[in-house]
């Protein structure tokens, strides 16, 4: 067959690449006699989700929500930590918008979440324009927080709980499709990977209880939604236990949770993240194989493909550990299960021969696409007080480029074996590039584009690919799904 190969690898461009740089913002509801709120929200999805609950919190408070930041009484900032860009582009942003506040004196600005909860009250001094400084775990505690702040103080709640996980806030679904939605299933992270913020921004993990994260998913299912992502730092060590009843408690492990949201109906699909390669189980493979709607696709972080590296970030696995897990996806899903990765060039004291090892490790895995990114220090982690960060701006560049380099190769690789071949994918929209054609993923998370004809988004349809790049797969439809 003559492959047709266009395009070139769409993640980590220079203007596009990093993940946690990601923006989304509010949409404009359709009322009048509300005060309006703007959310800015930086980063990963747990990022998404939390500002849909936030969204909840503040429409009982009174608010709507507007897509026009000069048309807000109140703005958050959704703040991401884990790089020094991302905060870089939100204190661009807060210049940007004390433009906005001075021609609009009632207005206040808030900044949320782990850049929030990492610089706490030396923020407000840092950024004068800044009226309230909210953690991820005191959403519960804007209105309030906003009530004291339009009095002319400034507000800060920057407490960790280790209890808070939400399960009672039905979110607020911003930026929605109306087929795919988000569902937090834990928060926080006790991992404590030596170069990672999140457990200081996000505190300790603490799991939902399942029956709220069932019920929502089933009211989503029942509301026209045909696909939920499971969210977690750390799917895998989901872990919720009832209290005791007559010495006797219900506990439920992260296999078992997707299997329940796996039978709500066949027809809703099921995805993750993120899964850790420590706590990844066979358990949660066979699950995967035993239900049709869970996508064949697992994102596995691996970070260094070195075990001395992976020791000094506190990793607790080594790279043999790692490819073994490697191995069991393979043979227990196939070599056709998408897998993802995160890679990190220039981690401290990394010698040329370890990043050499990162390079034959994902030659041997064989990722369908990664976020690959240079080391950036972080402030108050454990690398940061520990190690020196003594590897050059211009080896770190070099060197993923070359991470960057393979990946584009291997993802083209594998998008190679796609040609050809029957996808079931979900309709989710129009593609960014062609009202003509519809996009959608299939089961391995990878985008499928093809002509819109007469389909419906939110149904599923079978895709005969003709053709790729490096970041998608074209084709046309074969045949609608029935339901």
């Amino acid at each position: 067959m003559d492959h047709k190969i266009a395009g070139a690898l769409k993640i980590l461009t220079h203007t596009d690449k990093e993940a946690c740089e990601t923006v989304k913002v509010t949409e404009n509801e359709p009322v009048s006699d509300k005060k309006r709120l703007f959310i800015e929200s930086y980063g990963c999805q747990m990022n998404f989700s939390d500002s849909e609950i936030v969204a909840s919190i503040m429409r009982e408070a009174g608010f709507a929500t507007t897509s026009e930041v000069n048309d807000a009484d109140l703005i958050f900032l959704n703040t991401c930590s884990i790089r020094e860009n991302a905060e870089q582009k939100v204190r661009t942003r807060l210049k940007q918008l004390n433009a906005v506040k001075k021609r609009k004196p009632g207005m206040l600005i808030g900044v949320l979440g782990c850049m929030a909860e990492r610089l706490k009250t030396k923020f407000l001094e840092e950024e004068k324009m800044v009226d309230i400084v909210t953690g991820p775990d005191a959403y519960r505690d804007l209105p309030k927080l906003v009530e004291e702040a339009g009095t002319g103080q400034k507000a800060v709640n920057v407490f960790l709980s280790r209890e808070e996980t939400y399960a009672d806030i039905s979110p607020v679904r911003l930026n929605s499709n109306g087929i795919t939605a988000l569902v937090s299933i834990m928060r926080g992270c006790d991992n404590m990977c030596s170069f990672c913020v999140v457990p200081y921004t996000r505190g300790r993990e603490r799991s939902r209880d399942p029956r709220s994260i069932i019920q929502e998913a089933t009211d989503l299912f029942h509301q026209g939604y045909r696909e939920v992502t499971l969210l977690g730092q750390n799917v895998d060590s989901y872990k919720w236990k009832s209290a005791e009843v007559n010495g006797v408690s219900e506990e439920m492990n992260f296999a078992r949770l997707l299997e329940n949201v796996a039978r709500i109906s066949p027809e809703l699909r099921i995805r993750f993240s993120t899964s850790h390669p420590k706590d990844i189980t066979d358990e949660v493979l066979f699950t995967i194989k035993k239900y049709d709607n869970i996508c064949n696709y697992i994102h596995l972080p691996a970070q260094s493909g070195n075990s001395r590296i992976l020791s000094l970030m506190n990793r607790t696995y080594d790279r043999e550990w790692y490819l073994g897990r490697i191995d069991s996806i393979r043979a227990i899903l196939g070599e056709d299960c998408g897998i993802s990765h995160d890679m990190i060039s220039g981690f401290c004291s990394e010698t040329e021969e370890e990043h050499q090892d990162s390079l034959s490790l994902m030659a041997y895995a064989r990722f369908d696409f990664g976020y690959m990114f240079s080391y950036s220090e972080r402030p108050g982690t454990p690398a940061a007080k520990k190690y020196k960060d003594d590897i050059s701006p211009e080896v770190k560049q070099r060197r993923l480029a070359e991470i960057i380099e393979l990946q584009q190769k291997i993802s083209l690789e594998r998008n190679l074996r796609a040609v050809g071949k029957i996808h079931r994918v979900l309709i989710e929209g129009t593609s960014k590039r062609s009202e003509e054609h519809f996009s959608g993923r299939n089961d391995q998370n990878k985008v499928v584009i093809f002509p819109r004809e007469n389909f419906i988004a939110g149904t599923y349809v079978d895709v005969l690919v003709t053709e790729c790049s490096t970041a998608t797969l074209k084709g046309h439809v074969v045949s609608k799904v029935l339901a």
